[in-house]
């Protein structure tokens, strides 16, 4: 196997190959296609884990390393270098000075290592482009480049056109006519009374219920497994939501449970090129597919609680990624920084920030509480689900450093959320994001999972 120096190049073994990239740290693999004037043609050029494949480029996640998987045959004629890149994705080093051993490796179609490159000389770096996969008339050829961006993936990205800025969503329709009123009561957190279920004939035989003709008897057939019928997002009892759609929604990746009619799934990445970057660097956000169409569509979350929100447009509302089910495409969202409390909460150092006026569907990990902030409130940092983005947020510390802290002695309580003003917080009864570890599950690596293991898990 050939060690690459800065600079220096050899020859694709063959005409499909494939590269890893390892450190020591997290960090997240990517690939750049570029024309020869060294930019991109869109943001579709920009292949990583919320946007995986473009022609001839493919991203994998394999366990412990990423690779990207190149067919050079399939590559489009004015794609002349196809760079790969590692950025760190913020919840270790703040830069590859202290981030361990930077490595790219070449293999072959057979799987043989063929070429490795060694980054040298990182410091204040936090995103690099380790190789370039470059044409040479009709051949193809691998040059060892090495070259880092302080300013992280989003700098990287722009110096190649992509764009990192999203432009404020428009919305797709009439604001709701009567929405519910934001900030939350203590009760408009819960749903809505259902409407009343359409009748079935087939329970009306029986307490246990009777199918259609007749053929067989169950306690399922009763009126109260039957389909909601309601037009827009609603609740199918506790742990699924129902949608009516005739438009569009905006839906976690992964979380369809079942449907009805004709409807169309587009994969959106985390909802927009600029909140997909900082998604890459955040480890947080909301790995998004558009359902558009006629017709019922039903989504669920590992048997989560479904809870529904409406907002009116005078206030917004902090959420983590994990915990967000559907919303409708009138609101809009970022991901933000959470000034003030670290990466302590279940949320992150950085959440999900939702305005406008339209309805969205959150998940809990059991029936949460709804606290009333007039005053200091404090809540565990993994039990915070959701809360006014008007709240001032910060970190109090309950245990005093001492002899037992050394001694790894502790009440399990060292950090608590403090939040200040007026508002109003979603308290859930755990200190686990929806699904347990593997929290908004529904999308494998597209999950999404917020907070400490946000990056780690769900990226």
């Amino acid at each position: 196997m050939k060690q690459l120096s800065p600079g220096e190049n050899q020859p694709l073994p063959s005409s499909t190959i494939g590269v890893q990239v390892r450190c020591a740290s997290q960090a997240n693999t990517s690939a750049i296609l570029l024309t020869d004037s060294g930019r991109v043609r869109s943001d579709a050029d920009f292949v990583f884990y919320n946007q995986p494949s473009a022609r001839g480029v493919q991203y994998r996640d394999e366990g412990a390393v990423d690779t990207i998987a190149i067919d050079t045959g399939s590559v489009d004629q004015d794609v002349v270098t196809i760079a790969i890149t590692a950025s760190l994705d913020g919840t270790g080093p703040a830069s590859f000075a202290t981030a361990g051993v930077l490595q790219a490796t070449v293999f072959d179609a057979a799987g043989t290592a063929t070429a490795d490159f060694t980054v040298p000389g990182l410091t204040s770096e936090t995103a690099v482009v380790c190789l370039e996969v470059y044409r040479r008339g009709d051949a193809w050829k691998v040059r060892a480049v090495g070259q880092g961006y302080d300013t992280g993936l989003a700098g990287l990205a722009s110096a190649f056109g992509i764009s990192v800025d999203d432009e404020p969503a428009q919305p797709s329709g009439p604001p709701m006519a009567d929405p519910q009123q934001w900030p939350p009561t203590p009760t408009s957190i819960q749903q809505p009374p259902s409407p009343t279920p359409v009748p079935n004939p087939a329970a009306t035989a029986s307490v246990a219920g009777r199918t259609p003709g007749g053929s067989m008897q169950s306690e399922l057939f009763a009126p109260a497994h039957a389909e909601v019928q309601s037009q827009g997002i609603g609740k199918q009892g506790s742990k699924m939501c129902r949608v009516g759609l005739s438009g569009e929604v905006m839906a976690r990746q992964g979380s369809m449970v079942a449907y009805q009619g004709d409807l169309r799934f587009e994969a959106l990445g985390a909802g927009g090129m600029g909140r997909m970057v900082r998604q890459a660097m955040t480890g947080e956000g909301v790995p998004l597919m558009k359902v558009s169409g006629r017709g019922d569509l039903f989504l669920a979350d590992n048997a989560s609680d479904v809870h529904l929100i409406d907002l009116d447009g005078s206030d917004g509302l902090t959420i983590n990624g994990a915990n967000v089910l559907a919303f409708e495409p009138t609101l809009q969202y970022n991901v933000e920084r959470m000034h003030g409390a670290g990466a302590m909460s279940n949320a992150g150092m950085f959440n999900c920030v939702f305005t406008g006026r339209g309805r969205i569907a959150i998940t809990t990990n059991g029936s949460p509480v709804v606290l009333n902030v007039a005053g200091d409130t404090f809540a565990d940092p993994q039990a915070a689900v959701a809360w006014s983005s008007s709240l001032r947020t910060t970190v109090k510390t309950n245990d005093s450093f001492g002899l037992n802290t050394l001694l790894g002695r502790s009440t399990g309580e060292r950090f608590t959320l403090a939040f200040g003003g007026q508002g109003f917080v979603v308290v859930q009864p755990s200190e686990q994001p929806p699904g347990g570890f593997i929290g908004g599950t529904g999308g494998g690596n597209d999950a999404g999972v917020g907070g400490m293991l946000g990056g780690f898990l769900g990226r």
